[in-house]
């Protein structure tokens, strides 16, 4: 299916039905992107900094595009990239305004000029003026965390505010907004920015593009980005998103830009000699406030160290300078060429985890009512999928029973009841019998 189908456009394909279906959610885009590590010898990947790991490893990274309720739409992978703003404007922003729906017309954006088409939330990987600019010339707002914020707002600016948590249910939030610019150089461009007060006393930072959104609305929407981490843990335990589908490389096109690594070679030499650096300077320091006056020999021979490090730190900026930071493929040697794995597999079981991710979630919503707690109900829904059941064909009433056997404890037989009612309120037929499917317990 992978080489003969198109998964792409599979995938395509069921991102728009799954945002007409709800288009409300499909006007807040979340996007986070994802490092899947290779372990493998087998094909040369670059490397890139993980997280999670606190580590440069070999990999490709994963850009997903979820809802506020973790539920996906669509993912992009990318065996070179620059970044998320990069990746954000030529890979999916495009995808986005093919396939949101309720975008304002052209005529009701040039008569609004605060209206925007729909938005897209991020971490502050992308808190720049150059993509919040070039996101807000397609009139598409942007919801992320401000940079570098050093100045506090008075307590007194703070109201503690009822905020909408998406999915359902409000909580109480302390917070505070100002119309403010984001700048860069000489370039500015109009912002809101919200904070939010902390029982700490830590102010929470948050700007966004769409100044038509009100704090509550931006506060709950930016907020709910846990949902991103908790589906990233959630895929990698129980749907192996970082799993290896097939073996093989491809070939990348020669043209794609690469960091080059002698450049890369020459930083990290720079990087070492500036650390030992900084380290000779804190032990002659250390000596020095001492002032005993008994070590003076140890303390000239810290300071030639010294001297001839930063002679050496300057050689290797003047090389650096003079190596250009990135080079095309094709200029590589042949076993330092970077390659890709094969992306259609992946494409086509990432389309199929998409879906079944989707299908638990919905299955998950309608045991919340009966459940305490979101993560007792996705264990439950786990155990469902793998119990013992008896099929009971009837092909005179043409329908097919799927009696359940019994769970582990009585509360969980109720709900597994309520749920298996309201599947059966759906009118469900087997997809190719047509047979009405009929669930009980047993």
């Amino acid at each position: 299916m992978a080489e003969n189908g198109t998964p792409l456009e599979w995938m395509k394909g069921l991102s728009r039905t799954w945002m007409e279906a709800e288009p409300q959610e499909a006007g807040y885009l979340y996007v986070d992107g994802h490092v899947r590590v290779y372990h493998g010898s087998g094909t040369l990947l670059l490397r890139r900094y993980v997280s999670r790991e606190r580590l440069c490893l070999r990999g490709t990274t994963d850009y997903w595009i979820n809802d506020a309720l973790g539920r996906p739409f669509f993912v992009v992978s990318q065996a070179v990239t620059d970044g998320l703003a990069t990746t954000l404007l030529d890979e999916i922003v495009p995808e986005l305004l093919a396939s949101v729906p309720l975008q304002p017309s052209e005529a009701e954006l040039a008569a609004d000029p605060l209206l925007h088409r729909f938005v897209v939330i991020f971490d502050r990987e992308g808190s720049s003026h150059s993509l919040l600019s070039k996101l807000w010339d397609r009139r598409i707002g942007a919801i992320t965390y401000r940079k570098a914020v050093k100045d506090l707002w008075p307590e007194s600016e703070f109201s503690e505010i009822e905020v909408p948590v998406p999915g359902g249910g409000t909580t109480r939030m302390k917070l505070a907004s100002r119309q403010t610019v984001l700048s860069a150089g000489a370039a500015a461009i109009p912002v809101l920015e919200i904070r939010r007060l902390t029982q700490t006393g830590h102010q929470t930072a948050i700007i966004t593009t769409a100044r038509r959104l009100n704090s509550p609305v931006v506060a709950g929407r930016m907020f709910s980005r846990w949902c991103q981490e908790n589906f990233f843990g959630y895929m990698m335990q129980h749907y192996d998103i970082d799993g290896l589908v097939q073996y093989g490389g491809e070939e990348l096109p020669g043209t794609l830009a690469v960091v080059n690594p002698a450049w890369r070679t020459l930083e990290k030499a720079v990087k070492d000699n500036s650390r030992r650096i900084r380290k000779l300077h804190a032990e002659l320091g250390a000596a020095t406030l001492q002032n005993d006056g008994g070590d003076i020999q140890s303390r000239a021979e810290r300071f030639q160290d010294i001297q001839r490090l930063q002679a050496d730190t300057d050689d290797l900026r003047i090389k650096r300078r003079n190596t250009p930071r990135k080079v095309s493929i094709a200029s590589l040697p042949e076993n330092e060429r970077p390659r890709q794995l094969a992306p259609l597999g992946k494409m086509l079981t990432d389309t199929i985890k998409m879906i079944a991710y989707r299908a638990e979630t919905a299955l998950v919503g309608l045991l919340r009512p009966h459940l305490a707690k979101e993560e007792e109900a996705r264990a439950l829904v786990r155990e469902l999928f793998v119990s013992s059941a008896d099929l009971e064909p009837n092909e005179q009433k043409n329908t097919l029973t799927v009696r359940i056997h019994r769970m582990a404890c009585p509360a969980h037989d109720k709900a597994i009841g309520a749920l298996l009612a309201e599947l059966n309120q759906l009118a469900f037929h087997h997809p190719e019998t047509n047979a009405r499917l009929f669930y009980e317990l047993a």
